[in-house]
């Protein structure tokens, strides 16, 4: 087991990483009064639930079962949360635990952020999209139908546990789309790393233990570092969206879970490396490598043929990036180096967005 800090003064926390972490030890330091809240899903209830539950027998649980899907990540359904919470009479002291990928673990964050102003939540991430990146750093939110996670709050964990067993049930689709989050720490911070990722590439499709847990690891360790500095997102932090904005104009106009997360981040990866290849601060080589990474993962390097570049300058105005009318993206300065900018022609935004579309109607 490794253990990772993300460093916030007052509100660090620990991340744990390893096998069999389903244990008291990890939860009980963490856990403020005797009540418990549980939020889980529809997959995942019944595989670990009953787990997690044997390790809370000296607490009040509850226990609020999701349906499955990125569909699902609404105010609608987070008022699931806060009615169970208020049937069973949960006070302040509470503490929701999130089991399950990213949208569990958004909407519970939320939920934990706003009910009674704010109680304590701990992340007990399912996916390895959600171990590498959503459930670290505070970011909690639902979608809107006009963007996604347009609502939301900051809300840090108690703490983040990460047990490297859930992923041996998890498909291989939903692994692909973690990777594509475990490849952009390498190609915004750390090229050393994206090279570790390319030699083990297969034995990560493969769900080598040690593989993933290093990978893992390395990937929380970028992200912890990255939100000490800038917790908030005004600065750095914002390196992290690489191809997010494309991506999330992309799952907007899908359909929210048509496309997985990390599939529609991946095309949008490709798009941001594209338009800055046409910038000149990556070369075609490096453009070429973004590419292939993302497809030898088995990961769409297309936008979806039935969008316009029309469809995304629209979807994407209402980016959460967007300040004062101005569309910033993520951009590679550098294969291991980002940067959040609005100083592109509209021209070459037009052209990454036309090849790219067009690519994918041949």
């Amino acid at each position: 087991m490794k253990t990772l800090t993300v460093d916030l003064g007052d509100r660090s926390y620990p991340i744990f990483i390893g096998s069999g972490l389903f244990k008291a030890e990890y939860l009980h330091p963490y856990i403020k009064g005797n009540q418990v809240c549980v939020v889980t899903n529809e997959t995942i209830s019944p595989l670990y639930l009953e787990k997690l539950q044997a390790q809370l027998a000296d607490y009040q649980v509850s226990v609020v079962t999701l349906p499955d899907g990125e569909q699902f990540k609404s105010l609608e359904y987070v008022n699931h949360i806060f009615d169970r919470l208020l049937a069973d009479k949960h006070n302040r002291t509470t503490t929701v635990i999130a089991l399950g990928g990213g949208v569990v673990g958004d909407m519970s964050g939320f939920a934990a952020a706003s009910y009674q102003r704010g109680v304590n939540f701990i992340q007990v991430p399912t996916t390895l999209l959600s171990q590498v990146d959503s459930s670290v750093g505070g970011k909690t939110g639902v979608n809107h139908t006009a963007g996604k996670n347009m609502i939301g709050a900051f809300h840090q964990p108690q703490a983040v546990i990460i047990d490297t067993d859930v992923l041996a049930s998890l498909p291989d689709r939903e692994l692909s789309a973690g990777i594509a989050e475990v490849l952009k720490y390498g190609f915004i911070y750390d090229a050393e790393f994206l090279t570790w990722l390319e030699g083990n590439l297969d034995a990560l499709l493969k769900k080598d233990a040690d593989t993933l847990q290093q990978a893992i690891y390395r990937s929380c360790e970028i992200k912890a570092e990255v939100v000490a500095q800038d917790e908030r997102e005004a600065g750095i932090r914002a390196w992290l969206n690489l191809g997010h904005t494309f991506g999330h104009a992309i799952e907007a106009h899908q359909g929210y879970g048509n496309w997985l997360h990390g599939e529609a981040v991946a095309a949008g990866t490709v798009m941001a490396s594209d338009l800055s290849m046409r910038l000149g601060w990556i070369s075609e080589n490096d453009h070429q490598r973004v590419k292939r990474l993302l497809k030898d993962s088995k990961l769409p390097i297309e936008a979806p043929s039935d969008m316009t570049p029309e469809d995304f300058l629209q979807l994407m105005a209402v980016d959460k990036k967007v300040i004062n009318g101005a569309l910033r993206l993520v951009l590679l300065k550098s294969i291991g180096e980002a940067v959040v900018t609005s100083d592109f022609p509209i021209e070459q935004l037009q052209q990454t967005l036309e090849s790219t579309i067009a690519s994918s109607a041949k």
